[in-house]
């Protein structure tokens, strides 16, 4: 039998409905999880023992009755720290950050409470959110329960670890250059960046998105269809589509599906012969099924790359300058190298310039997947990298240069997921990304699981050390 904390979210919805499993005792099993796991994954900032507990508690009630309030009513979830809910602190991962409790849930939070999840805490995040790392000044490292001294990625370092260890089925990162999908790449999860605005948040920002982590592609479907629902503090917001995501899941052929496939970016690290391997092998299993997938090149200059660092450089440095000396102290010495190095000397004009390669950028991503009804590429360049890293080349000068693959679908407002295709010899996991047209996430969504039927056979989750 599947461990309680490893069941499903669609399976526990069906246990809960009839009666063979209770909300209770699920969230004893992953609260004990969870007291396994911490001490050596490190991905939790708050865990709600007794809120979770008190929620489990209503939600079994409410079950008994025969009035859940939503199919996820009393199933488990965490949220990144980030992801503000009432009552906890969001630091944003730094050691100077507000620990003031917050007095009301962000939309997505809001949502989740809605549909009567059981919220058992907080993920973590590193500092600012500005690094695809574990590794953070106020919560420490947080590693990758496939191998300890592997880094998660990030910035939603908590969410990837805490999917992986079995701390529930449900999970929401965020992401705003990869900060989803990079951790879903290495912890062997689904990850779906969104079109901008289809979940709402709470401050909206350019290019910013929050999307489900989770272990199968049907549970981010039901969890999606909860955290789309409209909230009006969120001013570029799609208009809301009630579409029943998990319903539309299922059927999609591959048979006259046009895939372009993106192998190499031409800008940034250069792509390991794991994740080609990968995606090329994705590419090869959908062709077997009928797809016509055509090999394209990249659309990404080193230009528009540059650009759009130059433009994260330069926001996190007026926010790092805004500081006293005592403070920036405290930050994570390769996150103030990495947004001082240059940005203190950036004129109007190249602020400018950097911006208008983010437009550029924005431009040739739609235009690239407009040929296609999908593209597939890998998720990140690297298989994987040490877990006290802060990036994987560990250069602040060029931090973000493993982001070529993930960045542009952000500020082109495209959904885009990544999905585990295979493992390496020594056990870890290498993800493909799926893009689709904007506003198409059900059908990134059904591809997603299309690829989840087609790929190899999966290892077994990890357990915690004895």
């Amino acid at each position: 039998m599947t461990p309680l904390y490893a069941t499903s979210a669609a399976e526990l919805t069906e246990a809960y409905a009839a009666g063979r499993l209770s909300p209770v005792e699920v969230t004893e099993a992953v609260l004990a999880r969870i007291e396994a796991w911490e001490p050596h994954a490190n991905a939790f900032y708050r865990v709600h023992h007794d809120g979770a507990r008190a929620a489990a508690k209503a939600a079994e009630a409410r079950w008994r009755d025969g009035r859940p309030l939503s199919p996820l009513d009393g199933v488990p979830i965490t949220l990144k720290e980030n992801v503000v809910s009432k009552g906890d602190p969001a630091p944003i991962g730094v050691a100077i950050g507000d620990t003031t409790p917050k007095t009301e849930d962000s939309p997505i939070a809001a949502r989740v409470r809605e549909a009567g999840c059981v919220l058992l805490g907080k993920t973590t995040m590193p500092d600012y959110g500005m690094l695809s790392s574990g590794r953070s000044s106020i919560h420490g490292t947080t590693r990758n329960p496939w191998r300890l001294d592997r880094n998660t990625a990030g910035s939603s370092s908590g969410a990837g670890a805490a999917a992986v260890a079995g701390y529930g089925p449900l999970h929401v990162g965020t992401d705003i250059g990869g900060s989803v999908r990079l951790p879903a790449h290495h912890c062997g999860l689904f990850g779906l960046k969104p079109s901008l605005g289809r979940i709402p948040i709470h401050p909206p920002f350019m290019g910013r998105c929050a999307g489900p982590m989770t272990r199968t592609v049907r549970d981010s479907a039901m969890l999606m269809s909860a955290i789309t629902r409209p909230d009006a503090r969120d001013y570029m917001s799609l208009p809301y589509d009630p579409v029943d995501y998990a319903a539309g899941l299922e059927g999609l052929s591959a048979k006259g599906l046009r895939i372009g496939l993106i192998r190499k970016m031409g800008t940034g690290l250069e792509p390991e012969t794991g994740v080609l391997a990968a995606a090329d092998a994705a590419a090869r299993a959908l062709a077997d099924a009928g797809a016509e997938v055509v090999e394209t090149p990249s659309f990404l200059t080193p230009a528009m790359l540059d650009g759009i660092c130059r433009f994260f450089e330069a926001r996190s440095y007026n926010d790092v300058m805004a500081l006293s000396a005592e403070q920036r102290a405290k930050i994570l010495p390769f996150v103030v190298e990495w947004c001082t190095w240059r940005a203190g000397g950036f004129s109007g004009a190249e602020v400018m310039d950097a911006y208008m390669q983010v437009v550029a950028m924005r431009e040739a991503a739609v235009k690239a997947v407009a040929a296609f009804d999908f593209v597939l590429s890998p998720t990140a360049p690297i298989v994987s990298y040490p877990a006290e890293a802060h990036s994987p080349n560990e250069d602040p000068h060029d931090a973000l240069a493993h982001i070529a693959y993930t960045v542009a679908y952000n500020f082109s407002e495209q959904p885009a997921a990544s999905v585990n295709w295979c493992f390496t010899d020594d056990g870890l996991p290498v993800g493909v990304q799926l893009i689709g047209q904007r506003f198409d996430d059900l059908g990134v969504m059904r591809l997603a699981r299309l690829v989840e039927q087609l790929r190899p056979a999966q290892n077994a989750w990890p357990e915690p050390p004895q």
